[in-house]
């Protein structure tokens, strides 16, 4: 079993790409907090869309899926899930939801992992909520298996317990010093999950699960708002990349953090500034017409109907279709196209 040694792994990644970085997300962290909690309600909806996002995002990266329309009624806990992709989002709707709510009460242990496991095959029928044994008796049955570890192969299976107990407690200790960023901490952690490889199914989702966890216990809350999920599923070719390369020579100690850490330190950043483009709209106090007036107007592009739902997510869709008609009416601005495709631009030559 190869030591893990945070601390020391720590040092090596004090780049100044690395610092500045970590810099800019302590600047934005005040800020969404401030927002978040002085206007709550006001965030509401922004949190179920990116709740929305996340679960979709996730669980497709794996390839489970199913329509949208089936989606929002699984999260939205409206319908019972029939297929087995269903039953799987069902059960990372629920793995997630007790994260949100729950996640100053959730510690960073092998149980809270097994917890979370547990939840994420809670209506599949299979077991979920065991870490892979060298006893076939009692192998974790989830169905569909993950391929392969981060590091190309996983740890000993007799190996994953002591493994997951180590990085947890090592987590732990080197987070309480002052000294040591759970910014660059987390990635770490994230990575060497991967590398132990501790399910037979489910590592990549509940890795996921485990980030947002262990960022908003350490207040870093805007996955909540902005999905953490959509942006990797998005970037899905670096991420794997980058923890290909910080898994290499993993098994011998070998391993460099630093891809993985940089990569994930600019995801964080670009949930940040998708809040901070939504914050504006939502806590700039103009009526709402208004606000969707000056969305188009600040366009440089045509931008649609959900080009504006996304950036007024406290604006009802019917609100938004009253203030373009208005709009469209009083030749501000210029509707192009027609149907699904209809886009809406300012008219400059009226100003």
């Amino acid at each position: 079993m190869r030591s893990l040694g945070y601390k020391d792994r720590y040092i090596r990644l004090l780049q100044p790409d690395i610092v500045s970085l970590v810099s800019q997300i302590h600047e934005q962290k005040v800020r969404q907090i401030f927002a978040t909690e002085t206007k709550a309600d006001s965030f509401a909806q922004l949190a179920e869309r990116a709740k929305i996002k996340s679960i979709k995002a996730s669980n497709q990266m794996e390839g489970i899926d199913t329509s949208d329309s089936r989606l929002k009624k699984i999260v939205c806990d409206k319908t019972v899930p029939k297929t087995c992709s269903e039953k799987e989002i069902a059960g990372y709707r629920e793995a997630l939801n007790g994260i949100c709510q729950n996640y100053a009460y959730m510690p960073v242990k092998p149980s809270t992992i097994l917890q979370l496991h547990q939840e994420l095959y809670k209506f599949t029928g299979n077991k979920g909520g065991y870490f892979r044994s060298p006893d076939d008796a009692v192998v974790a049955q989830t169905g569909r298996q993950d391929s392969e570890a981060a590091g190309g192969r996983p740890a000993a299976a007799g190996e994953v317990a002591e493994y997951i107990n180590a990085i947890c407690q090592d987590f732990q200790d080197t987070c309480r010093d002052p000294l040591y960023d759970p910014l660059l901490v987390i990635p770490m952690f994230i990575l060497d999950f991967l590398c132990v490889h501790p399910f037979y199914a489910g590592n990549r989702r509940i890795s996921r699960l485990l980030t947002l966890l262990l960022l908003y216990r350490s207040e870093y809350t805007v996955g909540m708002y902005s999905s953490i999920e959509k942006l990797i599923e998005k970037t899905k070719g670096s991420y794997e990349k980058t923890l290909r390369d910080s898994a290499l020579g993993w098994h011998e100690g070998s391993n460099h953090d630093l891809p993985f850490v940089r990569y994930m330190l600019k995801i964080i950043i670009a949930a940040y500034r998708d809040f901070s483009s939504v914050q504006f709209t939502i806590t700039s106090g103009m009526p709402k017409p208004e606000r969707v007036r000056e969305i188009i107007r600040n366009s440089s592009k045509k931008i649609t109907r959900a080009d504006i739902m996304k950036k007024c997510p406290d604006i009802s869709r019917v609100t938004v279709e009253r203030a373009l008609t208005e709009m469209v009416k009083n030749q501000e601005i210029l509707k192009i196209g027609g149907g699904r495709y209809t886009a809406y631009t300012w008219n400059r030559e009226k100003e």
